[in-house]
């Protein structure tokens, strides 16, 4: 990278996630401003960070670089596609906070031509650290043997990111289908459609509910995927992590039609059943939304800042946003509006007793692994 870019932010509520993430990368970037109507939080944010509040784009001075829209898009009932028009238009480049439509897509793609700049939407979730080694991973496996399947869960509010992970996993998303979700019974809080992505079946799990005055709040999860191949199943058992590999379990069969459990021809059962991938546990959602969150956007800036570089690679971008919009906009028909649920807020349970539960479990006959393959010889 060149030059630090100078960035001003629109938008302060997911946007302090954009504030906290430029502050992590002061040596590449250079916060000039903060976007906003004026509120007291905005205020607030600016004197914080020690930077100008602009109320206006006519207001921005023309040394800005890159403006962040982190302002709802009209796919969710904003002005923020408009905003980032307007700035692509002045030549500032923008990226742009998901979910964004097609239809508004495409026209910041046309605002970016006008104003010779480059455009980025940002589903934030494929570039959070386990989902990049969950995504290098898939890679190898995809190479070495292809994909068998893949099994993911999501909540409806982070399901547009999630379509992005599975093209990414599936080596594309063209062709994609999607199948009408299979008829729930009783009260089930998850809808499951059947898809297919560059030919990998999927299956897929939604909490289609909200909460319609928190929103935010109230999914069972944000993400966990699952992606089967000859050798085994890798997992990614939270947004977050572990990233977990287990190994398929085949064992060969002896003369006599049994299969061998122990000594010569059972060596690949001597790994264990599950690994850890990923170097570090995942940490709090404090760290979450302070470091994890931030540095994804990171990520995504640096991503851009290649786009502006190199400008041949603004159309794969451009095209591939507007593809992931797309699928989100077909899946979204099929599932319809979401169920509109008013629980209370949910009571926690502590780690210490869920952990002396599964402590109190003993094995029969104590956990003696040498003892327990003599007997299987």
């Amino acid at each position: 990278m060149n030059a630090r870019k100078r960035v001003v932010v629109a938008g302060t509520a997911f946007g302090r996630i954009y504030l906290q993430a430029i502050a992590r990368a002061k040596a590449d970037y250079e916060l000039v401003g903060i976007l906003s109507r004026g509120n007291a939080y905005s205020r607030a944010c600016a004197v914080h960070y020690g930077v100008a509040l602009y109320e206006t784009v006519e207001q921005l001075p023309d040394t800005v670089d890159i403006a962040c829209v982190v302002v709802r898009s009209g796919a969710t009932g904003g002005p923020g596609s408009e905003l980032a028009q307007a700035l692509l238009r002045r030549g500032i480049h923008v990226l742009q906070e998901h979910p964004v439509h097609h239809r508004e897509i495409a026209g910041c793609l046309q605002a970016a031509r006008q104003g010779h700049a480059a455009y980025a939407v940002n589903t934030l979730y494929p570039n959070l650290l386990a989902v990049r080694r969950l995504l290098a991973v898939a890679a190898y496996l995809r190479e070495q043997q292809g994909l068998a399947y893949i099994d993911a869960s999501c909540n409806s509010q982070v399901a547009y990111p999630l379509l992005d992970i599975l093209g990414r996993l599936a080596g594309g998303l063209r062709p994609w289908a999607f199948a009408a979700p299979a008829e729930n019974l009783g009260a089930q809080p998850f809808t499951r459609l059947a898809a297919s992505f560059a030919g990998v079946p999927i299956s897929l799990r939604i909490q289609n509910q909200v909460h319609p005055r928190d929103p935010d709040n109230h999914s069972f999860l944000l993400h966990r995927i699952e992606v089967g191949c000859e050798a085994g199943v890798l997992s990614l058992a939270d947004t977050h992590g572990p990233l977990l590999w287990n190994p398929r379990l085949h064992a060969p069969r002896d003369a006599t039609d049994r299969l061998v459990m122990a000594g010569p021809g059972s060596e690949r059962l001597a790994g264990p059943t599950l690994v850890t991938l990923d170097a570090h546990l995942p940490g709090s959602y404090h760290q979450v939304f302070n470091q994890a969150w931030p540095d994804a956007v990171v990520v995504a800036l640096g991503e851009l800042c290649r786009d502006i570089e190199v400008p041949e690679r603004r159309l794969h971008s451009g095209r591939w946003a507007t593809e992931v919009s797309m699928a989100w906009a077909e899946m979204n028909r099929l599932l319809g509006m979401p169920t509109l649920i008013e629980p209370a807020e949910p009571a926690a349970l502590a780690l210490t007793e869920l952990q002396a539960r599964a402590d109190a479990v003993l094995a029969p006959c104590g956990d003696d692994t040498a003892q327990l393959l003599g007997a299987l010889l």
